[in-house]
């Protein structure tokens, strides 16, 4: 079903994102694996590269816009297009409100919440550039923000995290309202445990 699409996977060197990203590479997607841990995403990549796909290991921060604008600009060059982008690096800082710190605040939103909106933006604005490919798609592009249930579900002592779920939930429907005359598709995926 994938045969041909080229894939980012934002958070793919362990968890859900390795597992979607060797998914999208079961269904013949050549996916650039993204993650902040080096080795984790070498070692994902690796396992993609067992499945017989072209891969790309990127290291960067998704919270820094600077890092994110390279990172997808080397897929953009190794591979001339990017067709998916699955919005998946999140993390957790858990704490009692009345203790939780600013910088703990402030590192969840910014990874949760600001990387997803750094990605897609990037994302977009290559499926804009690039536009339809008929062959490929009869979308320019898609985005799958991967949320949680936390998104609608208070959770005492995360707030941070919920917060930043209900974030991307909005965000997520607030740009696909924006970009579906340019036939980009935005979708988010809510797991829970």
């Amino acid at each position: 079903i994938l045969e041909g699409k080229t894939a980012i996977v934002t958070g793919s060197g362990a968890g859900l994102g390795r597992c979607m990203a060797i998914e999208l590479a079961r269904e013949g997607a050549d996916v650039a694996v993204w993650d902040v841990n080096r080795a984790a995403v070498e070692e994902t990549r690796r396992t993609l590269q067992d499945l017989g796909h072209r891969s790309l290991a990127l290291t960067a921060d998704v919270a820094d816009g600077g890092m994110v604008n390279e990172t997808v600009g080397q897929v953009v060059t190794a591979w001339g297009k990017i067709d998916i982008l699955i919005n998946n690096a999140g993390l957790q800082q858990d704490a009692p409100f009345e203790e939780m710190t600013v910088d703990q605040w402030n590192l969840v939103i910014n990874v949760n919440l600001t990387g997803q909106f750094l990605c897609a933006r990037e994302a977009v604005r290559e499926f804009k550039r690039r536009g339809v490919i008929s062959a490929v798609s009869c979308a320019a592009g898609k985005i799958i923000c991967i949320s949680s249930v936390h998104e609608l579900i208070p959770w005492a002592g995360h707030v941070n995290y919920a917060a930043s779920k209900g974030g991307v939930m909005l965000m997520m429907k607030s740009i696909a309202q924006e970009v579906a005359p340019f036939r980009i598709r935005v979708n988010s995926i809510a797991p829970g445990a």
